[in-house]
């Protein structure tokens, strides 16, 4: 299944409200077609719970082809918009990110993140730019999110991290980034500064410490990310009862909490 036009302009248009573009991502195609079934208008991808789904660690371990294999298993089972984290790009340079960046766009991706990490910013550029190519000559206005990890890593003094940010964001946006994605920023008068900033969407990480959606509104935020959040709390209650059944057997917490056999089915059904 290739990426339809129609989804990356819709896609493209959720970021410009109204409300703030919320993202619970998914992990694999139960979690997506799980979260599209509770509303979500669109579905993003979160590196870690798909790198751990696939038992493999986080940080540009997963293989490319396990990567495409997946987001095709997702594009197939859901009708909303589909955006894809993609770390650092999966290439060892920009032309294989490009590569790469087609093969998502191939299997029905029409968004990406993709990340700096504490490499140069000229670095990423380059992959933004390969990414911007890919989308084009597909015919797909692919919506790239640039992550920049300036909070994330402490990459600079923390005096520093707002025009740090906003200079990276000034350059992925000359090479075509759509959005900045800031994970790790919480502040209010940060998040305002940034987002006054910039003439993209700005992304930003559910942390703890972050404002309510509503306050992040008012703020200039326009997408807010759940990010690997619910892979993790879902990891925690799985080992959780797990543990306690390998210990005393019990069935009864088992069925604490969880959907029903039925209605998970249903959701699983493909129409």
């Amino acid at each position: 299944m290739s990426a339809r036009p129609d989804s990356a302009t819709l896609f493209n248009a959720l970021h410009r409200g109204p409300g703030i573009l919320k993202l619970a991502n998914a992990w694999d195609a139960g979690s997506a077609r799980l979260f599209e079934s509770l509303g979500a208008q669109a579905i993003a991808t979160t590196s870690a719970g798909f790198a751990w789904a696939l038992g493999f660690p986080d940080g540009n371990a997963l293989p490319l082809e396990h990567l495409v294999s997946h987001v095709a298993l997702i594009a197939r089972t859901v009708t909303v918009p589909l955006s894809v984290d993609m770390e650092a790009g999966f290439g060892r340079d920009a032309a294989e990110v490009g590569r790469a960046v087609s093969q998502i766009i191939d299997v029905g991706g029409i968004g990406i993140n993709i990340e700096d990490g504490s490499n140069p910013p000229e670095q990423l550029a380059a992959r933004i730019a390969a990414a911007r190519a890919a989308g084009d000559g597909s015919g797909v206005d692919l919506y790239i999110n640039a992550r920049t990890d300036v909070y994330l890593r402490g990459l600079v003094p923390a005096e520093a991290r707002v025009g740090e940010t906003l200079k990276r964001a000034r350059i992925y946006r000359e090479a075509g980034a759509s959005g900045i994605f800031v994970p790790g920023v919480v502040a209010a008068d940060e998040i305002r500064a940034i987002a006054a900033g910039t003439d993209m969407p700005l992304n930003v990480l559910a942390w703890a410490g972050l404002p309510g959606a509503a306050e992040l509104g008012k703020l200039g935020v326009r997408r807010l990310s759940a990010g690997s959040g619910i892979a993790e709390a879902v990891w925690g209650r799985a080992g959780a009862l797990a543990k306690a059944f390998l210990a005393d057997g019990e069935s009864a917490p088992l069925s604490e909490g969880a959907m029903g056999y039925g209605a998970i089915n249903a959701i699983a059904k493909i129409n």
